[in-house]
């Protein structure tokens, strides 16, 4: 990572949480480029090289050797253009997927669509800078049966939970789990219903909707429902920890509190010193330079694991607490203290 350049920030046109960090080190005066994987490639233009001398064709000697081992170029928009040797960082905040043409056969836009995430992604893949977070770790710490794994390896509590396409397992985890049992989808689910946004939050289910036959459509997780005295949003920027309480004030959100965001309460906390500890094996483990991890804490004070999500909002919180997570996530970008 270079000691000085710009920071390139893909996310989308709406992000709030981005335009939290852009304007951080915009105040700090660190150069940044925006854009979205989306621009790419009817706003966004590449153009990259490996070999030869910077800006030139073939060369011998040191310029010829230095530019042969890292990609040079460009990346070019109608306002601005970055120079791929200028990037000190990237922040990776769920960027949308490229847009194409409109008239392009289904065929050809899949095969486009591959060889944009291979070409584009891969050479922004290649440049040798840190990411946050590194989109194939983040990729792959997605997977909520890998979240769970490497939370109980790494020590922390984790409600007992079963993956099933079987109707007859999953009433038999909830005879076994007192008939309290939760399902959540493995990926957000949100769409439109009616005219209006909707989304499938964590649900209680009773035992006739755990043995029923849709449950053979399909991978299903059903976990343990855990007792709440409150829930915890803990942000880890860099191994540095930042940790809320989160007490909702409705039945919706006391079951999931993304589902009610007006009736909660906010208070700091500290996690204990087990917990910190397993969060930071935990982000180690999966390689992540950031984490928003969601804990219930009981009523006996015991924290349980839920998830953690590698590009998670933080700016509700911060908003509610005063906690300085942007600062911490603009110093990991400007690879301040890091």
């Amino acid at each position: 990572m270079t000691a000085s350049g710009t920071v390139l920030v893909l996310a989308g046109r709406f992000d709030p949480t981005a335009d939290l960090v852009i304007e951080e080190l915009n105040r700090r005066a660190v150069p940044v480029f925006r854009t979205d994987v989306a621009d790419f490639p009817l706003r966004l233009a590449l153009a990259a090289r490996l070999g030869g001398r910077a800006g030139g064709s073939g060369g011998t000697g040191e310029g010829a050797d230095a530019a042969g081992k890292a990609w040079s170029g460009t990346l070019r928009t109608g306002r601005r253009t970055l120079d791929l040797r200028d990037v000190r960082s990237v922040y990776y905040r769920r960027p949308a997927r490229p847009r194409f043409p409109g008239g392009m056969s289904p065929d050809a836009r899949r095969v486009a669509e591959r060889e944009a995430r291979r070409g584009f992604g891969g050479l922004l893949a290649a440049l040798p800078v840190r990411w946050l977070p590194p989109p194939g770790r983040a990729a792959d710490a997605e997977y909520k049966p890998l979240q769970l794994r490497v939370a109980a390896e790494s020590g922390l509590s984790v409600p007992r939970t079963l993956i099933t396409n079987d109707p007859g397992a999953a009433r038999e985890f909830g005879e076994e789990a007192g008939g309290r049992v939760v399902f959540k989808p493995f990926t957000p689910v949100r769409g439109t219903v009616g005219g209006r946004s909707a989304a499938v939050y964590t649900s209680i289910v009773g035992p006739g909707e755990l043995g029923h036959p849709d449950v053979a459509t399909t991978a299903h997780l059903f976990q343990e429902w855990v007792p709440k005295a409150y829930e915890v949003r803990l942000t880890a920027v860099g191994g540095r920890l930042f940790a809320a309480e989160i007490h909702a004030g409705s039945p919706a959100g006391h079951v999931d509190w993304r589902s009610d965001y007006d009736s909660h309460r906010y208070r700091l906390c500290e996690p204990p010193a087990d917990v910190a500890a397993g969060v930071r094996r935990m982000m180690d483990t999966l390689g992540l330079p950031y984490g928003a991890f969601d804990f219930v804490v009981t009523p006996e004070g015991r924290w349980c694991f839920l998830e953690v999500n590698p590009s998670g909002q933080f700016g509700f919180v911060e908003q509610a607490t005063g906690l300085p997570i942007t600062a911490a996530v603009a110093d990991w970008l400007e690879g301040k203290g890091m």
